[in-house]
């Protein structure tokens, strides 16, 4: 029997099934044309996207939600560079992404030619790896060890150009796609183990800071044992939101905001912090341990990255959940951690101090507390980034790692829409919700579009204050002024409906929660306008400083 011969292309898309792609994310461009092709009749799913950028997103939700890497396709030049900021939010974020994009031909690659970027300079900075495939036969090996980097600890985005005078050559009847298999899981060293549950034994006031690279390694059990055995206190990041639910008795909150804020007091009285899985591109260390009081113990699948303000007297390396399990059995206190439980009952006072405020515009702690009462447990928000951001990160009870998804790596506006549509393709029997301002959603948009014609029946709600909110509070902090964040209005609801989205607004707080619950019924995409108070944002500053004011004083 003949043996069937397959052009570069077509054998791409045989190795993309064999890594278990089931979605690309992208547009079709003249040298991607061949590539496009060869998908028909394959078991992937091509999601043809309105920009690239919004492919990107979603390729990077994708990785970010199921640890597989998610795939997104652009055709060469304008189209490439349209995929950049999801790629570097992938990146930087530890979300296993494989970006292809469309090439000239060899040929034209040494002259001035139409459209022709050097994408492989281009995506090198914003990658673990970028190759191009030159010759048929290599294209095998690229495609599996784009993967296996892409998803190997720290996750993150690779990068794969394809000309298209390569993409249409025979790779010959001998090439076959590359088994893959299962990366091996390693253990920390017990004696560093040992070191550091003496360290936790000893210390008078040791805290847990969760991060990132936790929710990857699906280490919430593990952590919430570890902290409920040993009574430490536990602050996550905005990313790592969930994995100690927040009505647990040691969860302190989420740390991030710009201003000194309660779980902030929680590290800053800290002797000891033991970082789990946490990433200084979540929360630089300059923010938690600038004078350098705090011993440090690092626990995570990777090396602590070098920090002169990160410097962990012990690193526990290996997988997460069994080295937390092999603390807790290690630890042995003689007295009660020493932390200030007052800050726990701050925070629950207030968020629930204006969770019932009938004023209109509606103020986000309000808003906050209706998107709670209507989301369940494990339906997911999708947080864009802007004001509402930091309100949704200080306020917004998480009781599941990876159901409210933030983006405070890169922290790239735009993400939401596009991202909130990767989660219901992943989850359709989950609520899905995008909170936006109305600066990020007009960023991403169009993508309405796509989730109406695959329908992805998610909730868009935008936080809408005709402004960017979030540096006009920074301007206000820093000058006590503020200028060009200003913009006009949008009649959103006939916005959405021209989208073939229903549309929605809120006149009073009262609406909020039943507009929410009818939404969540629709068979199509939803799309509520909530007008916000974002007076808020400067009341939130002074009350803070003055808790900041508070506490320095009682130090001394």
């Amino acid at each position: 029997m003949e043996q069937e011969s397959l052009n570069t292309a077509q054998m791409l898309v045989r190795c993309l099934e064999e890594e278990g792609v089931e979605y690309i994310f992208g547009i079709p461009g003249e040298e991607n044309l061949e590539l496009i092709h060869a998908l028909q009749g394959s078991p992937i799913r091509f999601i043809t996207t309105r920009h690239e950028q919004g492919a990107a997103f979603m390729a990077d939700l994708y990785g970010r939600l199921t640890g597989k890497a998610g795939v997104c396709l652009a055709t060469l030049g304008p189209g490439a560079a349209n995929l950049v900021t999801g790629v570097a939010d992938a990146d930087q974020h530890g979300a296993p992404l494989v970006a292809i994009t469309g090439q000239v031909g060899t040929e034209r690659m040494h002259l001035t030619s139409h459209q022709y970027l050097d994408l492989r300079t281009l995506f090198e900075p914003i990658t673990k790896r970028t190759q191009q495939i030159v010759r048929p036969d290599t294209v095998t090996e690229i495609i599996r060890t784009a993967f296996k980097d892409a998803e190997s600890e720290k996750p993150g985005a690779c990068h794969i150009d394809l000309p298209v005078n390569i993409s249409k050559m025979s790779v010959g009847v001998a090439e076959r796609p590359m088994k893959k298999t299962a990366l091996p899981v390693e253990f920390a060293s017990l004696d560093t183990v040992v070191e550091a549950a003496m360290l936790i034994s000893e210390a008078k006031a040791p805290v847990v800071l969760v991060g990132a690279s936790a929710v990857r390694a699906r280490a919430s059990v593990a952590i919430t044992e570890f902290a409920n055995q040993c009574g430490l206190p536990t602050v996550n990041t905005m990313m790592a939101k969930g994995v100690v639910s927040f009505q647990n008795p040691y969860s302190m909150g989420t740390v991030g905001i710009p201003q000194h804020d309660y779980p902030d007091k929680t590290l800053e009285d800290a002797d000891l912090v033991v970082a789990i899985g946490y990433d200084l591109v979540e929360y630089a260390p300059s923010k938690w341990n600038s004078d350098q009081r705090r011993r440090i113990i690092h626990v995570d699948s990777t090396a602590a990255q070098i920090n002169k303000l990160y410097q962990p007297e012990v690193e526990v390396v290996g997988d997460i959940s069994t080295s937390v399990r092999w603390l807790a059995e290690r630890v042995h206190r003689n007295t009660p951690t020493r932390y200030d439980k007052s800050v726990r009952e701050r925070e629950l006072t207030e968020y629930a101090a204006l969770s019932q405020d009938t004023g209109y515009p509606m103020k986000p702690q309000r808003i906050i507390a209706d998107i709670r009462s209507v989301m369940g447990a494990e339906d997911i928000v999708v947080c864009d980034v802007g004001a509402h951001k930091m309100w949704m990160a200080r306020q917004y009870p998480c009781y599941r790692p990876n159901t409210c998804i933030i983006s405070n790596g890169f922290a790239t506006m735009g993400i939401a829409v596009p991202g909130a549509i990767s989660a219901k393709l992943i989850n359709p029997n989950k609520k899905v919700l995008a909170v936006t301002g109305d600066g990020g959603f007009m960023m991403n948009s169009q993508e309405l579009e796509t989730a109406v014609r695959i329908g992805s029946n998610i909730v868009v709600l935008i936080f809408n204050d005709c402004c960017y909110g979030l540096i006009k509070w920074k301007q206000m902090d820093q000058y006590g002024t503020y200028s060009n964040v200003d913009f006009g209005p949008i009649d959103y609801v006939k916005y959405a409906e021209a989208f073939g989205c229903k549309g929605y607004r809120v006149e009073q707080a009262a609406d909020l929660i039943p507009i929410l619950e009818d939404a969540f019924r629709q068979d199509v995409p939803c799309l509520i306008d909530c007008p916000v108070d974002y007076g808020e944002n400067e009341k939130l500053t002074r009350h803070l400083a003055a808790f900041r004011a508070q506490t320095d004083n009682g130090a001394e």
